[in-house]
């Protein structure tokens, strides 16, 4: 009867899989890089001895019979190789268990046959395997060997042909002191064993750890958040003691002010003494006597406990400040936890696509908030696989083009301007653009006239739509037309972002800017409906304070300029549903968001500063809290809620989908522009532009559109006081444009001004019979004239 293995022992024993299976797979990969067993490759295989050697001690503490003759057998073809490799003859006695590794030969010519590709695979097979074994629980470990009867069967054999063809019958069989005896009495239940036995088993030591579960550290890390809030809140009393002090300063200085004038009055005045009792002077002087010792206790008691107070404010800020960023440190891993399995990948991976690839891991020990370590396997992997796929040509094609035959890719991780940065790069063919320009012109996505207007920054951008790609063929390899967007998703999900640079035939790197822990967040702190927001500063485009004048119309709906870009106002309080409070009527607040293209200012009431957050998940009693990811405590205890900017520009998107012109309680804003709206109407940004400037400083309201349809539906939408527009247009030429709105019941009356750069009297002579008012050359914006035309129209001059 096979007796149940205890739980908390096959837990230490699947951490010591995990651990020896990652050493197991490095060393590997090492060995077959240094397959002339140079240095590198006989440090290598001194690894592999003693992982194999730790890892069969553990199986044989859980009397894992199986196990141990498969990692016995594995342990002894690395021997066969060191042996090998030094010029020795193969041991021909099974290998016993040591207390200490082979020491390693010094390297020599082999006398044996080279150490094969396909022989490392068959190693690897055996810890993929081991793998397997790893995720194995107390319950389900012997059904699961059972199954692997066969499997096992097949690894034995093809670890014992390599130990024939190398010359070596060592671990053939296991010796009667190397094998267990099943039925061999046991010295007390397994159970009473201590798990850490196993962490020394195999002559070598770790570290020892203890398994917390992803909850109660993030529980531990909320509760350091609060204790260095509350340690915070110290201070203000500190202070107010500070301010008492100065107060009885005062106090002092007015007692003997007082003392003085008593003094000057009876000296001064010596008339007053006999019609004074002597007791009543007595009785002066030593009420002002009392009241200053009072004072002089208050004060000495006040110092010392002040003194005392500041002290211990220190010692608790320090200590709780040291309490929290152990605590933080807790939640960090070291990048190269994360990316244990990728070379193994990627050699797989060139071995299937035929290709020559070298894979540089740097920053190995920079340390990563671990839920972020996590988030990044998935996008990490694709792009990977993509760079393989790809971007490294083939050996014949790179050496045609001078390059090494063995392509490179190196991913790094470092920590930069209070960012974790981590970088993918190749030199590979890099990203034909001019192929990226037509497949996104094929996807309708711009037109013909636009695309090559695209800077190379704006077509990069393209990769990270969803679904999309430039590989000619879908493949399994390079995701199976999965796009980069969940490499952009999961930056913004963390509250990062990713950029990709590329150039053809010198390679690709796409870069990751995240934010060092999630579980801290430095946070853009504003006011909507009175309460204190939080945005995450890694999410917010910029923030600005913009003149109420300055604020244009577009299509019934606000927007203001800034960096050649026009971006959409709405007010935050709509979105997130809250009461509004009255803004200034001569700035507005605005805090620019941006996702997936999208941009938006967000005018919020306030701007409160920025502050370090101790992010904490919303009580799952709440349900999904729509616009809204995380709660924290902000300095002076108060609770804050912080927006998910994402959701927020997608809930902004719903909302103008489906209401039509100005947001809710947009009228509780400061109109910008009392008086005359203007519809600028030229199919050229700069003119149009040039023209929104001119009349915004004189305090017009201003709406601007690219061709003649755009601006008969514009005049449709609402009312406009005039109308300047060009001649030459696509679509609907300026003289047409006029002619129908003079034919329109509605508009005959509404003035027009056409501008063009054409001078000649039979030009002027067509747009005035048109309709047109008045008929001004594009040279008027250099002088007074186009503005006192615009003044006479609307009566304002």
């Amino acid at each position: 009867m096979v007796i149940p293995l205890d739980p908390a022992l096959m837990d230490t024993f699947c951490q010591e899989v995990e651990q020896q299976v990652a050493v197991l797979n490095r060393s590997l990969l090492d060995l077959e890089a240094h397959a002339d067993l140079s240095a590198p490759g006989l440090e290598a295989l001194e690894a592999l001895m003693r992982s194999a050697h730790s890892l069969k001690g553990t199986a044989r503490m859980l009397e894992l019979q199986p196990v141990v003759e498969l990692i016995h057998r594995l342990e002894a073809c690395f021997v066969a190789i060191q042996h090998q490799g030094s010029g020795l003859e193969p041991a021909s006695a099974p290998l016993e268990p040591t207390s200490a590794p082979l020491e390693p030969a010094t390297a020599l010519p082999p006398s044996g046959p080279p150490l094969q590709s396909r022989e490392i695979d068959q190693f690897l097979a055996v810890v993929d395997w081991l793998e397997q074994l790893g995720k194995a629980t107390a319950e389900t470990l012997h059904p699961w060997l059972q199954s692997q009867a066969t499997a096992l069967e097949t690894l034995q054999n093809q670890l014992k042909q390599f130990l024939i063809a190398h010359g070596s019958d060592s671990g053939l069989e296991l010796s009667q002191s190397a094998s267990v005896n099943p039925t061999a009495s046991r010295s007390g239940p397994l159970s009473t064993r201590d798990p850490s036995a196993l962490a020394q088993s195999g002559g070598e030591s770790i570290d020892r750890v203890v398994r917390v579960s992803a909850d109660n550290l993030h529980r531990i890390i909320s509760l350091a958040g609060e204790s260095l809030v509350d340690a915070n809140w110290l201070q203000p009393f500190a202070d107010s003691l500070s301010q008492i002090k100065l107060a009885q300063q005062e106090l002092a200085k007015t007692l003997e002010h007082l003392e003085r004038e008593i003094n000057h009055h009876f000296s001064h005045n010596p008339a007053l003494e006999p019609n004074l009792p002597n007791q009543a002077v007595i009785s002066y002087e030593h009420l002002i006597h009392a009241a200053r010792h009072q004072e002089q206790q208050c004060r000495d008691l006040l110092d010392d406990r002040l003194s005392d107070l500041e002290l211990y404010v220190r010692r608790s800020l320090n200590l709780s400040d040291r309490l929290y960023r152990e605590v933080i440190h807790a939640h960090m891993r070291p990048f190269s936890d994360g990316v244990a399995g990728f070379p193994r990948m990627v050699r797989d991976l060139s071995q299937q696509v035929q290709k020559k690839v070298r894979f540089e891991v740097i920053g190995k020990a920079t340390l990563v908030d671990r839920d972020i370590l996590k988030k990044l396997e998935a996008p990490l992997t694709h792009i990977l696989r993509n760079a393989i796929d790809h971007g490294i040509e083939p050996v014949a094609q790179r050496e045609s083009l001078g390059k090494p035959p063995q392509g490179l890719i190196r991913l790094e991780a470092l920590h930069r301007g209070g960012m974790l940065v981590i970088s993918i790069s190749d030199d590979g063919r890099g990203i034909d653009l001019e192929a990226l320009r037509q497949k996104v012109c094929d996807r309708g996505w711009v037109t013909p006239e636009m695309a090559p207007k695209l800077s190379t920054q704006e077509l990069l951008d393209f990769l990270f739509l969803p679904g999309f790609s430039t590989a000619p063929q879908v493949t399994d390899l390079s995701g199976r037309g999965v796009g980069l967007d969940v490499a952009k998703t999961m930056a913004e999900e963390v509250g990062g972002r990713v950029q990709v640079s590329s150039q053809q035939g010198q390679g690709t790197r796409f870069s990751f800017q995240l934010p060092l822990t999630l579980s801290v967040m430095r946070a853009l702190l504003v006011q909507i409906g009175g309460e204190p927001y939080a945005f995450p500063l890694a999410r917010v485009d910029q923030i600005v304070r913009i003149p109420a004048t300055s604020v244009a119309w577009v299509e019934g709906r606000r927007f203001f300029h800034k960096d050649n870009q026009n971006i959409g106002l709405i007010p935050a309080h709509t979105i997130l549903e809250v009461p509004s409070l009255n803004l200034s009527s001569t700035d507005l607040a605005v805090v620019v968001i941006q996702d997936r293209g999208q941009a938006y200012g967000l005018v919020v009431e306030d701007f409160l500063g920025e502050e370090d957050l101790v992010v904490r998940p919303l009580d799952p009693r709440l349900g999904r809290v729509r616009d809204i990811s995380a709660v924290a405590l902000l300095q002076n205890g108060n609770p804050v809620v912080i927006v998910d900017v994402g959701e927020l520009v997608r809930s902004i998107d719903q909302y103008l989908s489906t209401h039509q012109g100005l947001p809710i309680g947009w009228d509780s804003y400061p109109t910008p522009h009392q008086g005359h709206c203007i519809l600028v109407v030229d199919d050229s940004p700069t003119v149009r532009e040039t023209q929104r400037r001119i009349l915004v400083e004189q305090g017009y309201s201003v709406n601007q559109v690219g061709s003649g349809l755009e601006a008969w539906e514009a005049l449709g939408e609402q009312p406009y006081d005039l109308v300047i527009t060009d001649v030459d247009m696509p679509g609907m030429t300026g003289v047409e444009l006029v002619r129908k709105i003079r034919n329109h019941s509605r508009f005959q009356s509404l003035p027009v001004i056409m501008v063009s750069y054409r001078d000649r009297p039979e030009d002027q002579a067509l747009g005035l019979e048109a309709g047109a008012n008045l008929y001004l050359t594009k040279s008027s914006f250099q002088d007074d004239t186009f503005l006192q035309a615009v003044h006479t129209l609307l009566g304002t001059a």
